[in-house]
């Protein structure tokens, strides 16, 4: 059997040298921090994480079927899931496949495989090998946008902040309002002098709970097609949270479900207690001072930007990945149309797919490369079917909105019953 490497132990990595061990393939894994766990381990030097910060899809949807969490908690915090995550390690003999503190520095095509270069606390190294996965995260590398003029408080990124105690004090703003921007903006109530949200468009704010259950479990029958799903859940959430409009949020100008809505309605309590308050787009900086587009002005301390994150594979170039645009363009969200012997794992968003969905992705890498050594034809009819085919329809009928962090957004029920489609005819093959 053939070599392959993983690069990166977080949820994503730890799933397919789980799915490769289970086919009897063997795998060598690449971590660049000192365990697995990956962002929800916030000692982690690229993790993301925040003291405050817990799951926004509930527990049961989240986690790996074949190995549920020891938990009862609906939301559990990052510290439960690291240890969740060390704990399945453990249990399946994946921790001892990884090098840890091991940095991939260069990917490379040779004789028909991959060299890796890496530096770890042995020095630097490369090796060979079949095939490479990616699976080094999509939540590690900021967005920066760029504003006219020059803010002369603190500029930060969500990404560097980590603890309340950051906000003491200070007058802040927060530009975006995503599930990151609205968690740090109820951290700012309780520390900050004073929390501004500056916002360009409209968002959905759907609670953790609703008729007492955790609201992702709601509907977790067959799902309704996208117009009904968006017409029944408007009328719910405006029946349970009201319209955002009223405190200060523009209009969406998409249907619910057409971008990540935000599992955060204390925002909209504080709102309505005058804690924080929501501000135009902005226009300028000027000095300490933070001009807005509809003509407002403030003055602020931190200017904190939850703009989003953008795709980073500085280790191979991006032809190797077949890039278009804000992401690669890969089949499945896994799987180069030349195939080169690169693969992705864990390169979606969508609201529900959790880590199951995640594994089962790994799953069908996983056959196809066992459909590579012990069944080539199957292994060939399947690189036919991805290049001579049109490739499934991955939205469920969702519009999603043309932004760079949404070019690799896909509907949970559309993609996973693809992929299942996929893994069953390339096992029924073999």
């Amino acid at each position: 059997m053939s070599r392959y490497a993983v690069i990166g132990a977080g949820p994503s990595g730890l799933a397919i040298a789980r799915a490769l061990q289970m086919r009897g393939i063997e795998v060598e894994g690449y971590e660049a921090s000192h365990g697995v766990g990956g962002l929800w381990d916030i000692t982690n030097p690229r993790s993301t994480m925040y003291e405050s910060a817990h799951l926004i899809s509930s527990r049961t949807t989240t986690e790996f079927s074949e190995f549920p969490m020891a938990s009862d908690v609906d939301y559990p915090s990052h510290r439960v899931l690291r240890d969740y995550f060390r704990s399945y390690a453990d249990r399946f003999g994946l921790t001892s496949l990884f090098r840890f503190d091991t940095r991939v520095t260069r990917l490379e095509p040779r004789d028909g495989g991959w060299d890796i270069a890496y530096e770890g606390p042995d020095g630097t190294g490369t090796r060979w090998y079949a095939g490479v996965v990616i699976a080094n995260g999509t939540l590690a590398e900021p967005n920066m946008p760029s504003f006219v003029g020059e803010f002369t408080g603190e500029l930060m990124h969500t990404s560097a902040y980590k603890s309340a105690a950051q906000l003491d004090g200070r007058r802040l703003l927060i530009v975006g309002a995503g599930n990151s921007g609205c968690d740090i903006a109820v951290d700012g109530v309780h520390h900050a002098a004073s929390v501004d949200l500056s916002v360009r468009r409209g968002y959905y704010f759907v609670p953790r709970y609703l008729f007492g259950r955790p609201s992702d479990t709601l509907n977790q029958g067959r799902p309704l097609p996208a117009r009904i799903k968006q017409a029944v859940d408007s009328r719910v959430l405006k029946a349970f949270t009201g319209d955002p409009v009223r405190f200060g949020f523009p209009t969406p100008d998409y249907r619910i479900y057409e971008s990540h809505p935000i599992v955060n309605t204390m925002v909209l309590n504080h709102l309505g207690q005058g804690d924080l308050r929501v501000r135009a787009d902005v226009e300028r900086f000027d000095g300490r001072t933070v001009r807005f587009r509809d003509g407002s002005s403030g003055d602020y301390d931190l200017v904190m930007l939850a703009t989003g994150y953008r795709l980073d594979y500085p280790f191979v170039d991006r032809e190797h990945l077949q890039w278009r645009g804000s992401s690669p363009r890969l089949f499945l969200n896994m799987f180069p149309a030349t195939f080169n012997g690169l693969y992705m794992m864990g390169m979606i968003e969508a609201s529900g797919i959790g880590w199951q969905g995640r594994f089962e992705q790994a799953k069908l890498l996983a056959s196809y490369l066992a459909a590579s050594e012990r069944a080539p034809e199957s292994a060939e009819r399947f690189r036919e079917r991805v290049t001579g085919s049109p490739w499934p329809d991955v939205t469920g009928g969702y519009r999603y909105l043309g932004l760079d962090r949404m070019a690799y957004y896909v509907n949970n029920h559309a993609y996973r019953s693809a992929v299942r489609r996929e893994r069953e005819a390339l096992e029924r093959a073999g």
